[in-house]
């Protein structure tokens, strides 16, 4: 019955707006390093873009966006995504519903739809910002991404935002929240572009591209505060529980 009222209307909007007080406190309280420097007066001849993070990361993100960058975010259908779509209109970003997957589950998770929505907010001007890695299988860059670029002729910019002071979870994903008072870093790495025509070699190259650019931005971003990424190594830890199933079988 709790967990019925907390997706209720009601609820999200104030779990929403709760999560949306409480990012603009963390954001007035932390000391950012923005790096590169100039990247918003670099980035203005770009627009729209496609903005990569992973996902753990997605409730820093909105400090990275200037008020001048109209945006909108990817946010799923289900669990958090309610109050977080909310969390998100209160900061001035839109939210399309949905996110990836794969198998069986692609349908169920709005995947297709969701696609076209962000083609169209882009063609309208929006920046997209999404996780490239689809749940359970984190920091594993998957197609999506890769294909909304090649689609859109946009390019993506992996991006990584960190506060020194923060809260880490033990979650598949490593997520973070940032605490007031700290320090703070947002690192934002060089755009990726995917022709129209690209074929599947080239794709794939840009996929490994764009997960080797987050894997660096938040290098970056964690060396700035100090601090080493808790997710960091996700990768390998599941390539090699992996093998270990599939050598079990």
């Amino acid at each position: 019955m709790g967990f019925s009222l907390l997706k209720t209307k009601f609820a999200q909007e104030a779990l929403g707006r709760s999560l949306a007080y409480y990012l603009r406190l963390v954001r007035r309280t932390n000391r950012f390093t923005v790096e590169p420097a100039d990247v918003y007066e670099r980035v203005r001849g770009e627009l729209p873009l496609i903005i990569a993070m992973w996902h753990g990361q997605h409730v820093m993100i909105p400090f990275a966006r200037p008020e001048w960058m109209p945006s909108c975010s990817l946010v799923s259908r289900h669990g958090d995504g309610g109050f977080n779509a909310v969390a998100l209109r209160e900061l001035g970003i839109g939210a399309i519903r949905g996110s990836g997957a794969s198998g069986k589950k692609v349908r169920e998770k709005g995947g297709a739809p969701a696609f076209l929505a962000m083609l169209r907010r882009l063609a309208a001007g929006d920046t997209m910002v999404l996780t490239a890695d689809i749940p359970k299988r984190a920091r594993i860059c998957g197609p999506g991404i890769v294909q909304l670029a090649r689609a859109s002729g946009r390019p993506i910019h992996p991006i990584a935002v960190v506060t020194s002071r923060r809260i880490d979870f033990n979650s598949w994903d490593r997520a973070s929240i940032g605490l007031p008072f700290g320090r703070g870093a947002i690192v934002v790495g060089d755009p990726v572009w995917v022709a129209r025509d690209a074929d599947e070699a080239t794709c794939e190259a840009a996929r490994l591209a764009v997960q080797t650019g987050l894997d660096a931005v938040h290098e970056r971003a964690y060396a700035l505060i100090g601090a080493r990424d808790p997710g960091a190594g996700l990768r390998e830890i599941q390539a090699a529980k992996a093998m270990a199933k599939a050598d079990a079988a």
